[in-house]
């Protein structure tokens, strides 16, 4: 393939090609990643391997010093994303998490998960939580979320109290947005699951779609999928609540994790009226 055909059919520039081609700059697991897709690469061994010679290459992650991270590749994204718009149907996102409530959810979604990758996986999310207060470039990030991940009791009450708690104060700040969805929204294009919508300084990066799965993420790039994806969101955007409401909505599903009527290990608490 030539240099043109390849910079069109990856949507980036020939310059960029060529520097990469002559060594004078470094090269993405992301641009990796792509260019094997291009080129055909079936043997996931040699992809897999490529990856690692790029991760070596002097522009280590700080994830890496975690050992063999779990979506480390997402997390490389992440950390170049300017911007995340994302949708949780049952879940607070990994970004908004206190840490209570992270580590609950990481030792309650992974069977037989050890002690030691409960904790590894922890820091991993706190430590990816510094790019919301990045002094001067922070992550700006969109979030969506559906009711149920209000009402889904993860540890104890008292876990989710600090948690709804913590989505007020960090919903207020003029770089993040949280938007909760409503059961009487009925049915919403978000129905089918999560997925999140990255998007980069740098032109030359088209934006993608992020759809985590349990064994093997997807990730989707062609301008038709994100296209879909984004008016997808503008619909969740468009159904959710505002800031302000949702602010209000919070607090209103907070009490039900506080209050007499509640023993010490109450793991359902009723519907407040909105």
């Amino acid at each position: 393939m030539t240099t043109p055909q390849v910079a069109e059919s990856l949507l980036i520039s020939e310059s960029k090609i060529s520097l990469m081609e002559n060594g004078r700059r470094l090269i993405k697991l992301r641009d990796v990643r792509d260019l094997c897709g291009l080129y055909g690469v079936q043997d996931r061994r040699l992809v897999n391997h490529l990856m690692q010679l790029a991760r070596e290459s002097g522009q280590q992650g700080w994830w890496n010093a975690y050992g063999d991270t779990p979506y480390g590749a997402y997390i490389g994204l992440e950390a170049e994303a300017a911007a995340i718009r994302c949708y949780e149907p049952l879940v607070i996102p990994g970004l908004l998490q206190t840490p209570a409530y992270a580590r609950a959810v990481i030792a309650g979604s992974i069977p037989q998960v050890a002690a030691e990758q409960v904790a590894t996986r922890l820091r991993v999310r706190l430590r990816r939580q510094r790019r919301l207060g990045a002094r001067g470039n922070p992550l700006r990030l969109w979030a969506v979320l559906d009711e149920s991940s209000l009402r889904r009791v993860v540890g104890r009450r008292e876990v989710m109290r600090e948690q709804l708690d913590h989505l007020i104060h960090i919903g207020s700040q003029p770089h993040i947005t949280v938007q909760v969805l409503p059961h009487d929204v009925g049915a919403h294009p978000g129905v089918s699951g999560q997925f999140a919508l990255l998007e980069f300084a740098d032109a030359a990066d088209a934006s993608l779609v992020y759809l985590e799965r349990f064994t093997s993420d997807l990730y989707l790039e062609k301008r038709s999928d994100v296209r879909l994806y984004s008016d997808m969101y503008a619909h969740l955007q468009a159904q959710g609540l505002s800031p302000d409401g949702t602010r209000n909505f919070i607090d209103e599903a907070n009490k039900a994790y506080v209050g007499k009527e509640f023993g010490p290990d109450a793991r359902t608490p009723s519907r407040p009226d909105p």
